[in-house]
């Protein structure tokens, strides 16, 4: 008998708006964790104006939509330590992550910061050039004209220049795909998802981290065995409530899964970022520094997931439940006709990127924020209705880890593997990059 996990609604859960306790859906809906639905990002909490790094941040978050979600979690870091590094440059209270930009201390770091984001983002975005002109005049607007803006607006665009030349060969391109060598028992499958080529992203397990020294010593230990007891619960978990038709799937499971299949580690990071950080009220160059910090954080725990996806190359759940009469495992029973309720990414399912990026984006905000105490509400356009409010960043972590089991496209195991990778990503971020100068 599988473990039934009940939908959270404790106090440290989610107030999920929509289909809360109605029938699920049986429509399929398709998967997207990319962008796309930022731009109709709605956060109600969010101070207008809070400051020119969180203004840029909001930008930066539509700037990347409709990108895939791991090119926006480089796009977003490398956008973010521009910035940065440019107001640090000005006012020093961090250690630098290039240590090569200097600038006038009378420099304006409001217009460094701006001046940061946007080449970054222009350079990538071209085809964005009039919004992030529009952007950057509105940023500038308000800063007299004079050397302090002229000195500000040319530090932030040496800064971008120099993070930009940093990560011109970082191993992110060209794209590289996997086929599978193996069709045994437990080895990954080409899912409906996937272009000929192969699985996705095979180059990202090689890209240059950003904070950490190698990706292979967050490395998870192996999946469990396919005749272990531990698979066979998750097996039957997912089996139960995984499937499109499922009738076991909460109103509320349905609704997590729908909205973090669109709702990408970026963008939630990112969005409670802005709703967090407004309130406590720091300086400019905190919060830059915490911007910083997250995005190296989701960005490093992507290269780290897919360098474990790739070294493994364990079989995603609808290959395992189809084929769960040859799994070697007596206590499993096949359904040749399972389909999850998500669309399942093209590239093996162990560990989790979704719980990889998440938690690592989790660990850097409790330790930048606290870990309970907030007010958090997000929303899609690709989820009308659909308002999960947070008071805890782990609550978060719990509904993404149910959106990949109810949507069947994930073990619990995965989802318990990410997150350990991520926490520890995190935790390294945070200890070792721009620390403070006199703590």
């Amino acid at each position: 008998m599988f473990k039934k996990i009940p939908g959270r609604m404790s106090s440290r859960s989610p107030r999920v708006a929509g289909n809360r306790g109605s029938k699920a859906p049986r429509a399929r809906p398709g998967i997207s964790i990319g962008l796309a639905a930022v731009l109709a990002i709605v956060l109600s909490t969010t101070p207008a104006r809070a400051d020119v790094v969180l203004d840029w941040n909001v930008t930066m978050l539509a700037t990347l939509a409709g990108q895939n979600p791991f090119a926006s979690a480089r796009f977003a870091a490398i956008t973010e330590l521009a910035v940065f590094e440019a107001v640090n440059a000005i006012t020093g209270e961090y250690r630098p992550y290039l240590g090569t930009i200097s600038a006038p201390a009378d420099a304006s770091p409001e217009a460094a910061a701006a001046a940061a984001a946007h080449a970054v983002l222009r350079a990538y975005f071209p085809g964005k050039a009039a919004a992030l002109d529009a952007a950057l005049a509105a940023s500038l607007a308000p800063i007299p004209d004079g050397p302090a803006k002229t000195d500000g607006v040319a530090t932030g665009q040496a800064a971008a220049a120099a993070m930009i030349a940093l990560r011109a060969d970082d191993g992110s391109a060209p794209a590289s795909f996997y086929l599978p060598a193996s069709s045994e028992p437990g080895q990954w499958q080409l899912t409906p998802s996937c272009p000929p080529l192969g699985g996705t992203s095979f180059q990202w397990s090689n890209v240059t981290p950003f904070g950490i020294p190698d990706v292979r010593q967050f490395r998870p230990g192996a999946p469990p065995p396919l005749t272990s007891e531990v698979y066979r619960e998750a097996y039957d978990e997912l089996k139960a409530v995984g499937g499109v038709n499922s009738a076991l799937r909460p109103g509320d499971r349905a609704d997590v899964a729908r909205f973090y299949a669109a709702f990408s580690p970026v963008a939630w990071a990112n969005s409670a970022l802005q709703q967090v950080a407004g309130p406590a009220g720091q300086s400019l160059t905190a919060n830059a520094r915490a911007a910083a910090l997250v995005n190296m954080a989701v960005s490093d725990a992507s290269f780290a997931s897919f360098a474990a996806k790739y070294h493994y190359t364990f079989w995603r759940p609808e290959t395992a439940i189809r084929s769960g009469e040859s799994d070697g495992n007596k206590k499993t029973t096949a359904d040749p006709l399972f389909v999850p309720y998500i669309v399942a990414p093209c590239f093996p399912g162990y560990p989790s990127n979704h719980a990889s990026l998440s938690n690592a984006a989790r660990e850097v905000l409790e330790r930048l924020y606290g870990a309970d105490n907030h007010d958090i509400t997000f929303s899609s356009a690709a989820t009308p209705g659909v308002t999960p409010h947070y008071s805890t960043f782990e609550a978060i972590t719990h509904d993404i880890d149910d959106a990949r089991i109810y949507g069947g496209i994930h073990f619990r195991f995965d989802q318990e593997a990410g997150g350990l990778l991520g926490r520890r990503v995190g935790a390294y971020i945070y200890t070792h990059n721009l620390r403070e100068i006199h703590p």
